[in-house]
C-alpha cells in the first residue's frame, strides 16, 4: 500500500483549520490591544484602539470564512491528496534541513549546500554547474553583506578555519 498516494485532506477541514487560526490571531490581536486601552482619553483614541478593531474585523472575518466553508464547500473535494504532500515535502523538507545546517556550518556553507544540491537533485543540473552557482552565489552574499554591508552572519567552522570570523 502506497500511503503516498492514499493520504487525502479535504477542502472543508483546511478551510476551517484556517479559518479557526486567524481567528485565534485576531483574539490575540484583541486582547493585546486591551493591555492598552480601547477608549478614548484627553488626547483622543487610547494606543489600543485601532488594534483593538483590526481584531474584532479579523475574529468577524474568519466566522464568515468559517460560515461559508460549511455552506458553500464541497465536502468531497480534496485540498491536498499524497502526491501534492509529497511535492510540498520536497521544496520544504530541504529548506528546513538548510536551517539546521545553518546553525551547525555557518550561513554561507549550509547556503552553497543547500543550492547546490537543490540544482541537482531538484533541478537536474550539471554537477559542475550547480557547485559553481553554489559558490559563487555563497562567495557574492559574502562579499556583499559581511565586507560591503557590514552584517555579520552566522559562521560555521570552515570560516573560522579561513579566517572569515
Amino acid at each position: 500500500m502506497d500511503l503516498g498516494t492514499n493520504i487525502r485532506t479535504s477542502r472543508l477541514a483546511a478551510e476551517i483549520t484556517v479559518a479557526i487560526v486567524t481567528m485565534l490571531a485576531g483574539v490575540a490581536v484583541i486582547a493585546g490591544a486591551l493591555d492598552f486601552g480601547i477608549g478614548w482619553s484627553r488626547s483622543g483614541p487610547e494606543a489600543g484602539a485601532f488594534p483593538f478593531y483590526v481584531g474584532v474585523i479579523i475574529v468577524a472575518a474568519s466566522l464568515g470564512n468559517i460560515a461559508h466553508a460549511l455552506l458553500k464547500c464541497d465536502r468531497a473535494a480534496a485540498f491536498i491528496d499524497g502526491v501534492q504532500a509529497r511535492r510540498i515535502a520536497t521544496f520544504f523538507g530541504p529548506m528546513i534541513l538548510f536551517v539546521f545546517a545553518s546553525v551547525w556550518l555557518g550561513l554561507y556553507v549550509a547556503t552553497a549546500l543547500y543550492l547546490g544540491i537543490v540544482m541537482r537533485v531538484q533541478g537536474g543540473y550539471r554537477l559542475v554547474t550547480a557547485i559553481a552557482v553554489a559558490i559563487a552565489t555563497s562567495a557574492f552574499f559574502y562579499v556583499v553583506l559581511e565586507l560591503w554591508f557590514r552584517v555579520p552572519l552566522l559562521k560555521g567552522p570552515l570560516e573560522a578555519a579561513m579566517g572569515l570570523h
